[in-house]
């Protein structure tokens, strides 16, 4: 069995995935202690896209490293798998998608570029917020559409990565934007209706991909480095063999 954590960024795909797809666990957007719970629960494969960072502690690199250690093969991308991938590469987890690249190149680096507020499970993490990530490339293509004056374009650039990740909406990023003429703001709020790019959603199908591609056993670890089993892990540990 593998084992996919993930929410907002495939929101729009969950409820179909999960009818058709029952050789996978669909784990939520993870936290601290889940990682490492999934790594002794006997799975394959881990995949990493989203994960949970403000109501509850993120899951750690240890806990990459700790599954790794065991010859699971990891992966991450979309979000907070993009980060931990990028921190996590050079010790044999997988970064894919776009959004990995740019925090792996340096391109990108705040956590903040993918944080974006969304519902709970009952609601199939519903997005309810824009992650600059889905933002930036949805303003470059609007810009190559010609909706809006170049000028405009800039303006809700700025704009919009001069509002907090918990409150910016693409009407929200038009409703501050206010040198944007009111034919310009009618247009470029159409646009983002049907043109607005998803790049978490896109770069989650990609590690979803990944995910189907690995084999249902568990390779021998193979890597040059030596798990340090740390205080701090340790109480982690005990903490999920205790649950």
């Amino acid at each position: 069995m593998k084992v996919i954590f993930v929410g907002p960024s495939l929101h729009r795909d969950l409820a179909f995935l999960r009818r058709r797809q029952d050789d996978i666990v669909w784990a939520g957007p993870a936290r601290c202690g889940d990682i490492a719970r999934a790594a002794r629960s006997g799975v394959t494969a881990i995949a990493l896209v989203d994960g949970l960072f403000d109501q509850s502690a993120a899951p750690w690199h240890k806990e990459v490293l700790y599954a790794l250690s065991l010859g699971l093969p990891v992966a991450g991308g979309a979000s907070m798998g993009a980060l931990r991938a990028a921190e996590c590469d050079a010790f044999g987890m997988r970064g894919i998608g776009t959004i990995y690249q740019r925090y792996a190149s340096g391109e990108i680096m705040d956590d903040a570029e993918v944080a974006q507020l969304h519902a709970p499970e009952e609601l199939n993490y519903l997005p309810l917020t824009e992650p600059m990530v889905n933002v930036e490339p949805t303003m470059t293509l609007l810009d190559r559409a010609g909706v809006v004056r170049e000028a405009a374009v800039r303006a809700l650039s700025a704009v919009a990565r001069g509002i907090h990740y918990s409150e910016r909406t693409y009407a929200e990023i038009i409703r501050r934007s206010a040198d944007l003429d009111p034919e310009e703001a009618q247009a470029a709020g159409n646009w983002f209706q049907s043109n607005a790019i998803d790049q978490k959603r896109l770069d989650a199908l990609e590690v979803l991909d990944w995910l189907h591609a690995q084999p249902d056993r568990v390779s021998r670890p193979m890597h040059s480095w030596d798990f340090q089993e740390t205080t701090q892990w340790m109480q982690l540990l005990h903490a999920v063999r205790d649950e």
